[in-house]
């Protein structure tokens, strides 16, 4: 019952053939590949900034860029862009290698990080100042604000806009060397502050910040902004499509200008398309790091937190995330994506790969009369019927049996078909029993029920062929092993979460539910951490990755059997 390897991502394919279903960004490579720009060169990468975990929305981009890399027979980079020492840990860096190593993205040897381009961003800086593009400016944080205007209204031009080239010159290698406090000087570019783009009046280039770098240490006390530092870091790795998120779009003009401006080795172009959006779900790193810190999750990768690790945790696979990506597509224009396409992904790769076994989670016990005291017997069950090689497993049956407490109804409605006194019930794989008593303790709860079985039923099938409604799936007292197990909700119970009062208003309080004494088949035993399974007639779940052990299981429900999806998909 170990887990499938997961398959290397993207395929690969004829640049110089349109694809059929080709979104825009490839037909923009494809268009790029035909006519030979770039030397019919591909090369993409994959930039995070190292402030905190990847989410859902990162893999999008990560599958984009990697696929496209694959399928024009090209180059995909890692690059971390730690320009921000007071916001970036090495903990984060070791965590986005490992969702992106799991993803399936392979950078190979290019594993980069902006700080190794610490030197000659400086001295690219130093080249715009000589050339009368770039100043020290001495306006604080706010003053700088106030002085770019307005959508509407033009900026105004900070005092130093005119320093000379020399004092600038002398006061960056000032900043450079650490005579000044923090908030002293900015480098700004020497644009234009009547630019209708905001982006375009007079950036900012560099900041001082005595601060620690996770990989540089103490050697820097100027910290380069990241409009500074992509494009250029692009350039330096020879990247040929820089692709980014709509929301960068406004900052591709400042992209240009950079490239246009600096003595360069090689000139990308930045393309962006729509960022994902999920219903009951947060994109925001500093909004999910605020539910870290504050407690309402249990860290990083809680089961219910969008970021990768998170979804790991709980049971999704590299294959079903790929899969959603591939449903959603690539779009120009921003929409937002119902999270049951998601869980229809991950319920579709489960399926075909889950193994199925059987898991009482309320057990009530269940004594048969007439089966023979002492008497043990294997039932041979499939582990999964979307899967003819994946064999079969032997089950035990006893005399006393867990099945799910509310499968038992001792006044059931007309439409139950399951257990209720004198309706008789299949047990999945094993007999037909009959509810003949019902026990109860001194509070009128039921505790325990007496039936009786049909011995001629074996396998679950009758001789004379009479109909039975209900199945239900039981696991053997005796045989039993206990297990913990999680089922886990939306985090919020809004599809917006960012409405009414915010998104920490909108928490679901029962997100969350833990299930203790829960009853499991004895092949559960030997259960690794990360192992998937289908518990038959509940839902998938996955063996927790932090708090399981051997002796002491714990399940996180990683999706219900239910099909949410199909039903809006007919619907719409």
């Amino acid at each position: 019952m170990n887990r499938p390897d997961d398959p290397p991502l993207g395929t690969s394919g004829d640049a110089a053939e349109p694809l059929k279903e080709r979104d825009f960004i490839r037909q923009i490579v494809a268009d790029d590949v035909r006519a030979g720009r770039n030397g019919g060169r591909v090369h993409t990468r994959f930039p995070p900034e190292p402030n905190g975990y990847l989410h859902i929305g990162h893999a999008k981009s990560i599958h984009l860029n990697y696929g496209i890399a694959q399928e024009f027979g090209g180059k995909f980079n890692l690059r971390f862009d730690d320009t921000n020492p007071e916001t970036e840990e090495t903990e984060y860096v070791e965590a986005i290698k490992a969702d992106v190593r799991w993803l399936g993205a392979d950078w190979e040897d290019r594993l980069f990080y902006a700080s190794d381009y610490f030197d000659t961003l400086y001295a690219w800086a130093v080249h715009l100042i000589e050339n009368g593009k770039a100043y020290v400016c001495s306006l604080s944080e706010d003053e700088v604000r106030a002085y770019r205007g307005t959508v509407t209204e033009p900026g105004r031009p900070s005092p130093n806009r005119d320093r000379p080239i020399a004092e600038s010159l002398d006061l960056f290698a000032r900043m450079k060397a650490g005579e000044f406090p923090d908030g002293t000087y900015t480098l700004r570019a020497r644009i234009d502050m009547a630019h209708p783009n905001m982006k375009m009046r007079d950036p900012l280039l560099y900041r001082i910040k005595h601060a620690h770098h996770h990989r540089t240490g103490d050697a820097w006390c100027i910290y380069p902004f990241y409009d500074f530092t992509h494009g250029q870091s692009d350039a330096i790795e020879g990247i040929t499509h820089s692709i980014c998120t709509l929301e960068f779009e406004v900052n591709r003009p400042l992209y240009d200008w950079f490239i246009e401006n600096l003595p360069v080795p090689h000139e990308p172009h930045q393309y962006e398309f729509a960022r994902l959006n999920l219903t009951y779900t947060i994109m925001s790193k500093r909004k999910l790091l605020r539910l870290v810190r504050e407690g309402h999750v249990t860290g990083w990768d809680d089961p219910r937190m969008p970021t990768i690790c998170g979804l790991r945790r709980r049971g999704y696979t590299p294959e079903a995330i790929r899969e959603f990506n591939n449903r959603i597509g690539v779009a120009k224009a921003d929409s937002t994506v119902d999270y049951s396409l998601l869980e229809w992904s991950i319920r579709e790769h489960l399926n075909r790969v889950a193994p199925r076994v059987m898991a009482v989670l309320r057990p009530l016990r269940v004594v048969i009369t007439n089966y023979p005291e002492g008497q043990v017997e294997s039932i041979e069950c499939l582990d999964n019927p979307e899967d003819p090689a994946s064999g079969t497993r032997q089950v035990p049956f006893s005399r006393e049996i867990y099945i799910e407490r509310d499968d038992f109804r001792e006044d059931a409605p007309a439409k139950f078909f399951r257990l209720t006194p004198g309706r008789e019930v299949r047990l999945k794989h094993a007999y037909y029993i009959n509810c003949d008593q019902v026990i109860k303790n001194d509070r009128g709860e039921v505790v325990e029920l007496r039936c009786t079985y049909d011995p001629a039923t074996r396998g679950g099938d009758s001789p004379d062929h009479r109909k039975i409604k209900g199945t239900l799936h039981w696991v053997s007292c005796a045989h039993a092993i206990d297990a913990e197990v999680r089922l886990y909700d939306h985090l919020f119970n809004r599809p917006l979460p960012e409405e009414g009062d915010g998104f920490l208003a909108n928490l679901n309080p029962g997100s969350l539910e833990v299930l203790t004494g829960c009853k499991l088949e004895p092949s559960l035993a030997g259960a690794q951490p990360g192992d998937r399974f289908q518990f038959l007639r509940n839902a998938y779940f996955c063996v927790d990755t932090r708090d399981s052990r051997p002796g002491a299981l714990v399940f996180n429900r990683t999706v219900t059997l239910k099909d949410t999806w199909a039903k809006i998909e007919s619907k719409g």
